[in-house]
């Protein structure tokens, strides 16, 4: 059985290689699609695409930020170039800063070489494909810690969410018991109305009991809490499908919501008024929590 997942997630992992150490970090939240974003050296650009597909074989939805940090530890070697140009640029810009605001000149070699892709460190011819191997275990260990993290939030949002559906029920079953109560109170007032017309005259019973009727017919509200329970039991199991159900809950969400409106309007007893507004605001806690499960 699949458990929930939460959307938000958060997993970071380190290791140490014989040439490099390195760090990953990997931030979820929420997202109607899956959208990946990955920051890491220059150098290593080559590696964006495997990582993107490293995700996408582990997530379905949500907005997934990979930032990786490597660390050369030995057997590097390559040629420190200078942008001399870039550099002009950054000098020329500092100059024109240091006049216009009177400040002291204390640009230095250190400050310079700080300066972005000032010096940059053309690398030896790279077996790209033996970096990955190096990188790849870390990625999946990151995606790993990550995804534990949206099944610990995910059991947390079943929880709340059959928590919420519990109250649901019961607020259809309220409905349900006060609806004959509003159709009882309805003939009540109907009789008492026709007594004060008729006065000692005799009421036709059978007219009483076809305006009870026709009025009991527009008041139903049987057909709506058999749906309401329906759609509850669809999300129930939802919770726990194969596939992410994130979408097919907020789905039935909806249809749950246009289930609980109608006995609001048909009903003028005001305590089953009271319980749809209730519901609503249980709906609305549910759609809240549904938009954070994948």
């Amino acid at each position: 059985m699949r458990m929930l997942k939460s959307m938000t997630g958060y997993g970071r992992v380190s290791a140490v290689t014989e040439k490099m150490e390195i760090t990953v970090e990997i931030k979820c939240v929420n997202n109607r699609y899956l959208d990946c974003s990955v920051r890491l050296p220059r150098i290593y650009s080559y590696l964006e695409e495997k990582i993107k597909k490293c995700v996408q074989n582990s997530f379905s939805r949500g907005k997934i930020d990979v930032s990786l940090t490597i660390v050369e530890t030995a057997g590097q070697s390559g040629e420190i170039t200078i942008d001399k140009q870039l550099l002009e640029g950054y000098l020329s810009a500092l100059t024109q800063i240091r006049d216009t605001y009177h400040l002291k000149d204390d640009v230095t070699v250190s400050g310079i070489a700080k300066l972005p892709d000032v010096l940059t460190r053309k690398q030896s011819e790279v077996d790209e494909d033996a970096v990955w191997e190096e990188i790849r275990p870390v990625v999946e260990q990151g995606i790993k810690a990550c995804l534990q993290m949206r099944i610990r939030e995910g059991e947390a949002l079943e929880k709340n969410l059959s928590s919420n559906l519990d109250l649901l029920c019961q607020m259809a079953e309220q409905i349900a018991a006060l609806s004959p109560i509003s159709v009882e109170k309805y003939k009540a007032r109907l009789e008492e109305k026709i007594r004060e017309v008729l006065s000692d005259r005799q009421m036709d019973e059978s007219r009483i009991i076809t305006e009870v009727a026709l009025f009991a017919d527009r008041v139903a509200v049987d057909e709506e809490i058999t749906r309401l329970y329906s759609h509850v039991s669809q999300f129930r199991n939802s919770m726990h499908a194969s596939v992410p159900s994130g979408r097919k809950l907020d789905f039935l969400t909806q249809e749950m919501n246009r289930e609980i409106n109608p006995p609001g309007s048909k009903c003028s007893e005001v305590e089953i008024t009271r319980i749809v507004v209730e519901a609503k605001s249980v709906l609305e806690k549910i759609r809240e929590q549904v938009q954070n499960v994948e």
